[in-house]
């Protein structure tokens, strides 16, 4: 499962704006956007398939389409508001592995960790040994790979969060019974309401702290 919401859209009451304001932004936060959650659930479906559930194949989700992993709504919901989320249908019974249902629930957090590992070292490695001068449509490439780092730094540690439907929620589950008890109880279903917007505002707060990260992390790069 994924939800995100990029943390460029914070102060705006609606995203849909920066489509007049800020074109590139917006072009560039939905395309990152996109990406990065078919990214995610298709690091679900292989690593399930891989522990024996053949179900992201029969269900036709091994595929790049993004209406496959995010339907609709969400894409909708990503070009007004800037939030979006995916989906990648997996049977736990079919699994094979006393762990099989953590390494799946990590690989899509994974994903993300290393599609910003490659995309700022690509940028830190351009910056660095990048000769001639400055040109405008490598001013952008460049905007543009800095946006998808930061936010799938973002989107990594927003989905690690221990919260349903949350990623961190099944790892934590596969781990340790008390805790798939509790979030699988029915009466229990209204805490995970709060706890899911908790998170959410915690993703928040966490923003700058990811960029900053990412900034440190090219500036390590570049040698400066």
């Amino acid at each position: 499962m994924t939800v995100m919401q990029n943390p460029f859209c914070y102060h705006a009451p609606m995203f849909v704006q920066y489509l007049v304001n800020d074109p590139q932004r917006y072009l560039f936060v939905v395309v990152t956007v996109v990406i990065s959650i078919v990214c995610h659930e298709l690091a679900h479906g292989y690593m399930a398939m891989h522990r024996g559930d053949t179900t992201p194949e029969s269900a036709g989700h091994l595929t790049g389409n993004p209406l496959v992993h995010m339907g609709p709504f969400s894409l909708a919901a990503l070009f007004l508001c800037g939030i979006a989320w995916g989906q990648m249908p997996i049977n736990p019974a079919r699994l094979r592995g006393k762990y099989a249902e953590a390494l799946v629930a990590i690989a899509g957090p994974a994903t993300n960790l290393g599609l910003a590992f490659m995309t700022l070292t690509g940028l830190g490695l351009w910056a660095r040994f990048a000769s001639g001068g400055d040109s405008e449509i490598a001013g952008n490439a460049q905007t543009f790979l800095l946006v998808f780092g930061a936010t799938n730094l973002l989107l990594c540690a927003f989905n690690l969060m221990p919260v349903p439907p949350l990623d961190g929620s099944h790892i934590l589950a596969n781990f340790h019974r008390g805790y798939a008890l509790f979030i699988s109880d029915p009466s229990k279903q209204q805490f995970f309401f709060f706890g899911f917007i908790l998170a959410f505002m915690i993703s928040g707060r966490l923003a700058p702290s990811l960029n900053t990260a990412a900034y440190s992390y090219l500036a390590l790069i570049m040698g400066s």
